[in-house]
């Protein structure tokens, strides 16, 4: 008996071997807040994914401060379950979210974990792409210029103040505005296009879980969401997700953009991430500056930014469109947020309370906004109705003041201003009816070309609904579907609908 048991404590020996290996621990030494700071971890990589021990827990963290005696942590996991002398350990990877097609019609947070109640986004997570949150911007050489239109289904946007694939386009405001309504306008609109699909992200930065409901809901009913991922950090959720929610809407658009296709990704909104940006570098002792923002909220965005673009036909074609929105407090677009902003991005739609509450829909000040994309991304039927559009609108502006005067007033002056009035109510839009490119160019057509003149405003809402159910019916082949496949107004076309717009009057009450 004690002979095998001395045999069998030899073999064991002769089996033994010692794999010595060096494991890097920091310790915790500060927490609250949803930060933490920890000591040790010295050779922990900037926006690293670390693992807090938490007894039978590992809590995720990202390394946010990297100083010379210790680590600023931003927790991304249950913050009260962490205490001080909790081991901390590396994973060697920077933080990153998995991203395939299967996340189309799923509601994620930052981290790609689901918030629908749908289970696991992926039924095999090794189809799926890890894409890094933080990257670098595409370069100079790997971009092409902007040329192909994103149609936005809203008349004064796409005639106006058009978008290209790759462009960043800022929607600027009050709040009760308006702004998201026509951001999810843009992604109700995608299902009209013909050509190449957009597949669209849409990042609810601090907003109410009801709003994001809502939202879900509505796309759901329109079948957007068959094209559709939300990224959702709500009010409720902790500053870090919503310090990192842009940052993974941006990671998932550049998914499809890499892949070849054209994805546009919507910010709503960047004055809340700039909130939380704000409340995480104070935690975590980072100097303020102005209005307490850290020194680098203008890097914040700018990286964020940089990342839409047009790719080379080298690396696949593709684009990411970037439409971030921004909230101003009493109109005052001089503020430092938006100021920010507005030098990041290619141009701004600037939606203005007092047109909003004149009943003016979209409240789309035509002054202000600018895209500096412009014609480049117009298709030549749209630049041929909208090239007077903008010029006219602004001669209506200057001459809004003397609408009061108009007995007074001479009869080239009388005309300018009742045009510029049948202009602006043509102009005018439902949230939620985002119109094809082809009836949009079919109803200007009506408008710059005098066919309007002489039909009252309160009646061109009804001229412009019953026209476009009567192209739908009678002239979609030989009108409407030539516009839309040659993107071209040709004369042959133009007559055809010059003929479709008299047969229309005649029977028009």
């Amino acid at each position: 008996m004690a002979h095998d048991i001395v045999e069998k404590l030899k073999r064991e020996i002769e089996r033994f071997s010692d794999d010595a290996s060096f494991e890097e621990i920091g310790i915790v030494t500060e927490v609250g807040d949803g930060i933490a700071k920890c000591s040790g971890l010295s050779g922990a990589l900037a926006q690293e994914y670390l693992y807090i021990e938490t007894g039978k827990d590992n809590i995720p963290a990202l390394a946010f401060n990297l100083e010379e005696s210790s680590i600023g942590l931003i927790i991304l996991g249950d913050g009260y379950k962490v205490k001080v002398g909790d081991r901390v350990k590396k994973s060697g990877q920077v933080l990153s979210i998995p991203v395939s097609e299967e996340l189309l019609g799923r509601v994620i947070d930052p981290l790609g974990n689901p918030l629908d109640g749908k289970g696991a986004p992926f039924e095999n997570l090794k189809s799926a792409k890890q894409m890094t949150i933080e990257k670098l911007a595409p370069s100079v050489i790997d971009r092409e210029s902007v040329s192909a239109p994103l149609h936005t289904g809203t008349k004064a946007i796409d005639a106006m103040i058009p978008i290209g694939r790759g462009q960043r386009e800022l929607i600027i405001g009050d709040r009760q505005t308006g702004k998201t309504a026509l951001a999810l306008d843009s992604i109700l609109n995608q299902k009209n296009e013909s050509g190449q699909k957009v597949y669209c992200i849409y990042v609810a930065i601090g907003q109410k879980n009801s709003k994001i409901a809502k939202i879900l809901k509505n796309l759901e009913e329109m079948g957007a969401m068959s094209y559709t991922i939300i990224v959702s950090a709500p009010a409720s959720a902790p500053a870090s997700m919503q310090y990192l929610a842009p940052f993974a809407g941006a990671a998932i658009g550049e998914y499809f953009m890499e892949s070849g296709h054209d994805a546009l990704v919507i910010y709503d909104d960047l004055s809340k991430h700039a909130d939380a940006y704000r409340q995480l570098s104070l935690l975590l002792r980072r100097p303020p500056g102005r209005e307490a923002y850290p020194g680098d909220i203008f890097y914040l965005h700018s990286r964020l930014l940089e990342r839409a673009a047009k790719l080379s036909s080298k690396l696949g074609g593709g684009s990411l469109t970037a439409l971030p929105i921004i909230e101003t407090k009493l109109g005052d677009v001089a503020a430092y947020i938006p100021t920010n902003v507005i030098s990041i991005t290619d141009g701004q739609i600037y939606l203005e309370s007092n047109l909003f509450y004149q009943g003016i829909r979209p409240a789309v000040n035509v002054g202000l906004s600018v895209s500096r994309v412009g014609s480049a991304a117009q298709t030549k039927a749209m630049k041929k109705v909208a090239s007077r559009l903008r010029l006219e609108l602004a001669q209506f502006r200057e001459l809004r003041a003397f609408i009061q005067f108009a007995s007074d007033l001479d009869e080239n002056t009388k005309k300018q201003i009742s045009r510029g009035e049948l202009l602006t109510e043509i102009l005018k839009q439902q949230n939620g009816a985002p119109i094809p490119f082809e009836l949009q160019v079919a109803i200007l057509y009506t408008a710059i070309f005098s066919h309007l003149d002489g039909i009252p405003p309160a009646n061109i809402s009804k001229f412009e609904n019953e026209f476009v159910e009567y192209l739908g019916r009678m002239h979609e082949t030989d009108v409407l579907e030539p516009i839309r496949i040659s993107r071209d107004l040709n004369e042959k076309t133009e007559i055809a609908l010059e003929n479709a717009i008299s047969r229309f009057k005649l029977n028009f009450k």
